[in-house]
């Protein structure tokens, strides 16, 4: 695949090229890397049959389902009792119930001899009233008793995980000794499970060849969670075009677990530091805390993001060292890597060279400027379609924030450029073309007039270039100020970065691959070229907004990761983060603090995304946007009055007096009133010097409109 995008239609089942990472990795048949099962990771993965079938219930938006319970109040209430105090009091009730037990078996016979019982009564009378009076007496000893004792509380925390871990270890067996005794695959038997196919989709369809092939790859132990999402996938493509069904069945029978897969061939990351559940997009990345703050059903809860949480957009601010890059950025761009891999995302990840977001091996397209070893440039109209679209996008990321006012005139400038150059030479100009003529160099304004002429172009962009020729030496000409904006970006170390495609330069990624399930990552080179630097991370964020935006397939969801997006932020920006919601797209944008992000732009940015994230230490001028945003909420509130106590007669005033003259403090009785108030759900002070290390207070919005009101989360768990 081109790195421009162009591209067959993608439900094509054959394998596609993409551009290998830098370092590639040592593959085996299958394209699975041969040193993945030795690579360190932080989670046990379950096995996939177990994986794959395991329910997930409905859950709210966070909630991480895979192994989710609903939580039951009562059982809430039981849970915050101590373990001495309910075992004490399971003991306690269940002597009493053993005594009352014991006691009204006489009792309940008594009162039978009054009431029924005949006079002459026979064995099996007997043995029925016996049998009889002592069940109601278990019963009721039972009911009451056990209920009082929570000995199903019991049972649940400490019975019924010793049965499980019993239970398990008897499948395991009984597991090992099935598989031990069942033919294999040549001999035309199927591997079989304990829990449900998760193959079945293949069964159904009757593609025998395939499902043998695949389960072959399961008991091989070469099959990973991105293989199973990935061919389920494809199957769920070749469902609306049922004339691929023979070239899918072909495929998988050939390749077995290794079909279909992403045109780099890599069938998983190189190293996982999060848990995903890929079958829901999730990434887990921590725990809602148990807090009257939490609503009821998210405490203890795992928290998740996923695709449609995150196509909302999502800002997190907190100063450096909280974890926002550690506990969030690199959580979210390994799980897009991973959506990638299975061709349900795409994911382009920005920041400063250094910054660890995963190694350049979990990319297909590794963009440095500024170091020599890159294999990618980057295209500086990558996401446009028309050359004046192109010019102005260009020209809101040179400019700088305090010269945002001679925005609207560099852009015309830009366009009067790039407009007649692509007319003329049928491509984009390069960085050092495009300076020399908004500097105004005589030759090369001569060669493009001559080259409009030769193209019979001349007639229509005339007006522009003697415009732009008219405003050279002028005082007020923004073509001077973008010429020495571009002189950042015309250093020897950029050399070959940002040269048009088709010179002898390194290939530029365009923004337009994004219809493709490609991983990229952006470095920039912010201690050697701070400002272009930033400038740079304008133009790429700027490009993705408006690519995805432009995606005629949006089946993919693209996603954006900016580690600093301090610089990214403008007023074209911030009103595309909104548009992004409709096109399956959202950004992940950390802030260090709201300082760094122009004051007319930190309401709208706020209004823009639907998820929002405050880390601990942030400043109090930085809550009290969080604060404003998540609003108020009513709480109950306990008015406590005294008064002193001047009742009862001759003997308790004596008692009083006695009270006040010994202890100091007179006799008062107490009235309690209860309401309720409307009070900030986080205030400002709360956010700035309360919460504590590793945690977060979390907000998140669907792409559905569902919102989810604040979460206090650790992210450490």
């Amino acid at each position: 695949m081109g790195l421009d995008g162009t591209q067959e239609h993608r439900t094509d089942l054959a394998t596609r090229p993409l551009p290998q990472p830098q370092q590639p990795q040592q593959q085996h048949r299958g394209g699975l890397p041969a040193d993945l099962p030795h690579q360190p990771t932080r989670h046990t993965r379950p096995p996939l049959a177990t994986w794959a079938t395991d329910p997930r219930p409905p859950a709210g938006p966070g909630i991480y389902r895979y192994g989710y319970r609903e939580a039951d109040p009562e059982r809430a209430e039981a849970a915050a009792v101590g373990v001495r105090g309910l075992l004490v009091r399971a003991a306690l009730n269940l002597v009493v119930g053993a005594v009352v037990y014991l006691y009204g078996q006489v009792f309940l016979m008594y009162l039978v001899k009054l009431t029924i019982w005949p006079p002459h009564p026979s064995e099996f009378q007997f043995a029925l009233a016996i049998y009889g009076i002592k069940l109601v007496a278990a019963a009721v000893s039972i009911a009451v008793f056990g209920r009082m004792g929570r000995w199903l509380e019991v049972y649940r925390r400490y019975l019924a995980p010793a049965l499980a871990r019993l239970g398990a270890v008897v499948r395991e067996h009984a597991v090992t000794d099935e598989l031990s005794e069942q033919p294999t695959a040549s001999d035309g038997g199927s591997a079989s499970s304990v829990t449900a196919d998760p193959w079945e989709f293949l069964r159904e369809a009757g593609l025998g060849e395939a499902l043998g092939a695949v389960e072959r790859d399961v008991r091989g132990g070469v099959v990973t969670d991105v293989d199973y999402v990935r061919i389920r996938r494809v199957w769920q493509e070749v469902l609306g075009e049922p004339g691929l069904a023979g070239a899918f069945g072909e495929q998988v029978a050939s390749r077995g677990a290794a079909a279909c897969a992403h045109p780099s061939e890599a069938r998983d990351l190189p190293v996982r530091g999060a848990e995903h559940d890929l079958l829901l997009g999730q990434v887990r990345l921590g725990t809602a805390q148990d807090v009257l703050k939490n609503p009821f059903a998210y405490r203890g809860a795992g928290f998740a993001l996923d695709p449609q949480v995150l196509g909302t957009s999502l800002l997190a601010v907190g100063p450096a060292g909280t974890g926002k890059t550690a506990r969030l950025a690199r959580p979210v761009a390994e799980a897009l890597c991973l959506q990638a891999l299975a061709r349900t995302a795409c994911v382009v990840v920005i920041s400063a060279d250094g910054v660890d977001l995963g190694p350049d091996a979990s990319y297909d397209v590794v963009i440095a400027p500024g170091d020599p070893s890159s294999a990618y440039g980057l295209d500086l109209y990558g996401a446009a379609h028309a050359p004046d679209e192109a010019a102005a996008r260009l020209a809101d990321a040179l400019l700088p924030d305090e010269l945002a006012l001679r925005a609207e005139s560099a852009r015309i400038a830009l366009q009067q450029v790039v407009g007649p150059f692509h007319a003329g030479y049928g491509r984009y100009p390069s960085v050092r073309e495009l300076r020399g003529l908004l500097s105004g160099e005589p030759e090369g304004w001569e060669e493009l007039v001559k080259a409009l002429g030769a193209r019979g172009r001349l007639a229509v962009h005339e007006p522009d270039v003697q415009h732009r020729r008219r405003q050279h030496g002028r005082a007020d000409d923004p073509g001077a100020l973008l010429a020495d904006r571009l002189a950042l970006l015309d250093r020897p170390a950029f050399a070959g970065c940002f040269s048009p495609a088709g010179e002898d330069v390194r290939p530029a990624f365009a923004m337009r691959a994004l219809e493709h399930p490609l991983r990229v990552r952006v470095k920039l080179p912010e201690r050697s070229h701070p400002e272009a630097a930033r400038m740079l991370s304008r133009l790429v964020v700027g490009q993705f907004v408006q690519a995805a935006a432009a995606r005629s397939d949006r089946s993919l969801f693209a996603g954006l990761v900016v580690d600093d997006a301090s610089a990214a932020l403008d007023a074209a920006t911030v009103q595309a983060l909104g548009r992004m919601r409709g096109a399956n797209a959202g950004a992940v944008l950390l802030l260090r603090s709201l300082v760094d992000v122009p004051e007319a732009l930190r309401v709208p940015l706020f209004g823009a995304v639907g998820c929002r994230i405050a880390f601990p230490g942030i400043a109090p001028w930085d809550g009290r946007l969080f604060s404003e945003v998540w609003g108020t909420m009513l709480v109950p509130d306990q008015t406590v009055t005294l008064t002193p106590d001047t009742s009862g007669g001759v003997v308790r005033k004596a008692a009083r007096l006695t009270r006040k003259a010994l202890a100091g403090t007179p006799a008062q009785t107490a009235s309690v009133s209860t309401r309720e108030v409307e009070r900030e759900r986080w205030s400002p002070s709360e956010l700035a010097h309360t919460l504590p290390t590793g945690h977060a207070v979390v907000s998140l919005m669907t792409v559905a409109g569902e919102p989810v009101p604040p979460l206090l989360v650790d992210l450490r768990s």
